[in-house]
């Protein structure tokens, strides 16, 4: 195995110093931050091997997740000859169980985690630097490159995570209602409205549906229009983007729909009460992600799924995506056999056979000319969406986002409040939340 790019930038002090000393635990101690920092990294590393002795530790989720994590862990002993222990921790309490079990020793050596904790755990400590990045920048998606990258302490952009799986949201559509999804918003209002006309009482029929106050969702409209979170791809939180001309036309955006086809109020329309029109038959479009998938199929209801359709200005909605990623623990007794396992579970050959069992989709652009992911009319459609998402800001400063946002868009909804005035309202909120948090 030959690493490619420059070490110095790709991985971390402590790692490269137990490739290049030796394979004893004691050599292998991840140190101080300042000790990692200041630790020379050698100008060319060859091939990294296991060390001696090494057995690892993994979590990942459980059901289908975790059969496939255990069929990882089975195939890398079987190429390496190093044991692998699974054990089932959810990918969104890894991070904060690492806390408090790396440093004592007791944590996984590879974890799978939600790629929004990037920012606190970099922060902390608690991962190394992806050591075979510059394989990674080509071969998989933009998304989940830079969702699993963050800037380090250096300032500079580097990438962290070993990606496996990207999530996003697409339009729903129900094939007795709608024969072809729509090309544009504007033919979705036409058809949407048609389906709804005249309905009424508990015969009532909507032709669209969505989680208005929900940011996770009306941020495909703010990007789409050219409103942003955070510049620089969402890493710079001086920069906020969430009350320019673009997220204010997103506002008017939202209000369209609730004067045209929703006139409900935000508190009214859950994803309950969302999916319940659906599998009923009365409702023709909603969005959604992949989670419902399951949920439709059982009520028998006949729906395909589409990218969400172009706006008026010509622009794809950009939605929010989340990606699923192996970390490699800092606090690893045995880092390269670690990374050794974070690439092999990342390979394009375990990555299909996760989308077989798990039925989630890899972030690679290889896979997806596959024919068993192209036969999958739902799977092409999230992955087409997935090309036009954006990550969800994996910075800290990204937890005092959701709150103001949520009732920005509820006062634009519910209460026909000026966009403009209400997402500027949530700007100052966030500033000083941000501002709170840096003192």
């Amino acid at each position: 195995m030959t690493f490619k790019k420059t070490v110095g930038t790709l991985i971390s002090g402590a790692l490269v110093a137990s490739i290049m000393v030796g394979c004893s635990p004691e050599n292998t101690d991840p140190g101080t931050e300042e000790e990692k920092e200041n630790e020379p990294a050698p100008e060319v590393a060859e091939d990294i091997q296991p060390e001696e002795g090494a057995s690892l530790v993994l979590w990942d989720n459980s059901d289908e997740e975790a059969e496939w994590a255990q069929y990882v862990a089975e195939e890398f002993e079987k190429e390496y000859g190093v044991p692998v222990e699974f054990q089932e921790v959810g990918h969104t309490e890894a991070a904060s169980k690492l806390e408090t079990d790396g440093p004592a020793g007791l944590g996984a050596d590879v974890f799978n985690s939600a790629h929004d904790h990037l920012g606190n755990m970099v922060s902390a400590g608690l991962v190394y630097d992806n050591y075979f990045a510059s394989e990674y920048q080509d071969a998989f998606l933009e998304a989940a490159v830079n969702g699993t990258s963050f800037v380090g302490k250096d300032g500079q952009l580097e990438m962290y995570g070993f990606p496996i799986a990207i999530e996003t949201y697409a339009l729903y559509y129900n094939k007795d209602i709608i024969e072809e999804p729509p090309a544009t918003w504007d033919e979705l209002f036409e058809s949407a409205a048609a389906f709804q006309e005249g309905s009424s009482g508990s015969d009532r029929k909507f032709g669209f549906m969505m989680e208005p106050g929900n940011f996770y969702y009306t941020h495909a409209f703010l990007a789409g229009f050219g409103g942003y979170v955070f510049g620089e791809n969402n890493t710079d939180p001086t920069d906020l983007g969430i009350d320019n001309d673009g997220a204010v036309e997103s506002g008017l955006f939202m209000q369209r729909i609730h004067d045209e086809l929703l006139p409900l109020t935000k508190e009214d329309i859950t994803g309950d009460v969302i999916s319940s029109f659906f599998n009923d038959n009365k409702l023709a479009y909603r969005i959604s992600g992949p989670w419902d998938i399951k949920n439709h199929e059982d009520a028998g209801v006949n729906f395909g799924i589409a990218p969400l359709p172009t706006l008026e200005n010509g622009e794809a909605p950009q939605s929010f995506s989340g990606i699923k990623a192996y970390y490699v623990n800092s606090y690893s007794e045995f880092p390269q056999a670690a990374t050794l396992l974070a690439q092999f579970a990342s390979s394009e050959e375990m990555l299909l056979k996760r989308y077989e069992m798990t039925g989630q989709l890899p972030p690679v652009h290889a896979l997806l000319e596959d024919p068993t992911i192209q036969s999958n009319e739902a799977s092409m459609a999230f992955l087409e969406q997935a090309v036009n998402a954006v990550p969800m800001p994996n910075i800290p400063q990204m937890n005092s986002v959701w709150g103001p946002m949520e009732v920005a868009y509820t006062s634009i909804w519910n209460n026909n409040m000026d966009p403009q005035e209400a997402l500027s309202s949530a700007r100052e909120q966030i500033e000083d939340a941000i501002s709170t948090q840096s003192n």
